[in-house]
């Protein structure tokens, strides 16, 4: 290597070092995969997972997913984390310094700020979402579910979404909450908050698990998850199989570059990509056998779908013994989740606007809050005011939510794995991922350039009516 090389490397990692002073490390390791968990865990767990599970015949479905996490969700997984340490910057920062690094051009860093846009724009009408099952926390300790009908549930959600000042009020909630945590930086709010909330959500959990496995038919469930009976998979099972590995792991949003920026050196990217992916497929899994026992308990469907939790649900926790204490607590849990991937969201954005502009991270966390706020309205009002505008036959919800999941997720993904595996030179990817296996490098490095791009194309495909 020259001399110059070896300057413009020595200036490159004295930068590099510079930055991760000034913007803060998370204190671990292991804290950065309760980050990192946080924020793949979140309403995709334990909303989303259990019904298309329940829609797609479950064990074969299962099987699959398994398969997709391995194929498209833990090499995307690493190579944001790598960018984001690589860069020490927020993700459109970081893709720039890798660009520069690489001599790519720098143009690759529109990525990053479409990886932060992609997550802000979730955060808007996520937290309305999340808004729904901290309104359900109250009614479920309250009792107002306590031997309801069918019909009564779904009229009761129904009549709950009709209410504009409802799910403003609570959406308005999480939001406040996700903004404290956020705007007391890394190790005073993101660290402290996730020390708590992820360990309580494992705790909820379990105990849920165990309370199910006493009360419905377990034994039913574990062999509707487990047990894969290929005949009930279909060609688009598959691809939903793919498309939940995607985005179950908060890629493409900004959000794991982000956390990876903060990660120290000498923590296995590898390693805790894969404890990542592990426990939040867990969670899927439990949050499984948390639900199916109940619903098979009380002779209700599993493939009810997007109803699943709020409607079919709550009926079975209004006719089993503590359903109050039990249903109440299975909302907390929920809540948890999502306010995990909710500080997730916005921290990207909150980089950006820090380190582009130099201003305070209480000013640049309330700043977002107001645009947060306004944008989340749209999403409210979807539901009543506005429900009968609609542009291109969707609603703003709807827009917001095909926006962000059929086009810029799978987009950005498709770009990051393109950027890493054929933009960056394998020297540089290979000194920043610092695998002590070879051979791993290797298998990963086949998966980011080939398997992985291939993959997603046919999720885009799929998710676009192509497929």
């Amino acid at each position: 290597m020259s001399q110059s090389s070896l300057s413009a490397t020595a200036t490159l990692e004295a930068g590099r070092q510079a930055r991760a002073g000034q913007r803060g490390l998370w204190s671990s390791r292991w804290v950065f995969f309760l980050a990192a968990t946080g924020s793949a865990v979140g309403l995709g767990n334990i909303w989303k997972f259990p019904y298309i599970t329940g829609e797609n015949g479950g064990g074969a479905f299962v099987l699959m997913y398994l398969g997709c996490i391995l194929l498209i969700g833990i090499p995307l997984l690493m190579a944001e984390v790598m960018i984001g340490r690589r860069g020490r910057h927020n993700p459109a920062g970081s893709m720039a310094a890798l660009a520069r690094e690489a001599g790519a051009s720098r143009h690759w860093r529109t990525l990053g700020w479409v990886a932060g846009l992609t997550g802000f724009l979730i955060l808007s009408f996520y937290s309305v979402i999340a808004g729904w099952a901290l309104a359900y926390v109250p009614a479920l300790f309250g009792g107002q579910f306590t031997g309801i009908t069918p019909q009564a549930s779904e009229a009761r959600f129904g009549a709950m979404l009709a209410e504009p000042g409802m799910l403003v009020l609570y959406g308005t909630l999480i939001l406040t909450a996700t903004l404290a945590i956020v705007g007391l930086g890394v190790r005073r709010g993101l660290e402290q908050s996730l020390r708590f909330m992820m360990p309580g959500l494992f705790v909820l959990l379990l105990v849920l698990v165990a309370y199910s496995a006493v009360s419905g038919e377990f034994l039913r469930a574990v062999e509707f998850l487990f047990v894969p009976d290929f005949s009930k998979l279909t060609a688009t099972s598959v691809l939903v199989a793919l498309g939940h590995a995607f985005f179950t792991l908060s890629l493409a949003s900004g959000a794991m570059m982000t956390y990876g920026s903060y990660l120290p050196e000498g923590t296995s990217i590898a390693r805790t990509a894969l404890m990542v992916a592990i426990a939040d497929t867990t969670v899927a899994l439990l949050a499984g056998l948390a639900i199916f026992p109940l619903v098979f308990g009380n002779g209700l469907e599993p493939g009810s779908g997007p109803g699943l939790l709020f409607v079919t649900l709550p009926i079975a926790f209004g006719q089993m013994p503590l359903g109050m204490l039990v249903g109440g607590l299975f909302f907390v849990m929920l809540v948890i989740a999502a306010l995990t991937s909710t500080i997730s969201l916005l921290e990207p954005a909150i980089a950006w606007l820090t380190e582009r502009y130099r201003t305070t991270r209480i000013k640049a966390t309330l700043g977002c809050g107001a645009v947060l706020w306004v944008l989340s309205l749209g999403s409210v009002f979807s539901f009543n005011l506005w429900s009968e505008h609609t542009l291109f036959g969707r609603t703003f919800f709807d827009l917001l939510d095909k926006l962000t999941t059929n086009w810029l997720m799978p987009l950005g993904g498709l770009g990051i794995v393109l950027f890493v595996g054929w933009a960056l030179n394998e020297r540089l990817v290979r000194e920043a991922m610092a695998m002590r296996s070879p051979a791993l490098f290797r298998v990963w490095w086949w998966l980011i350039r080939l398997v992985t791009p291939m993959c997603i194309v046919a999720v885009f495909l799929n998710l676009v009516g192509l497929l």
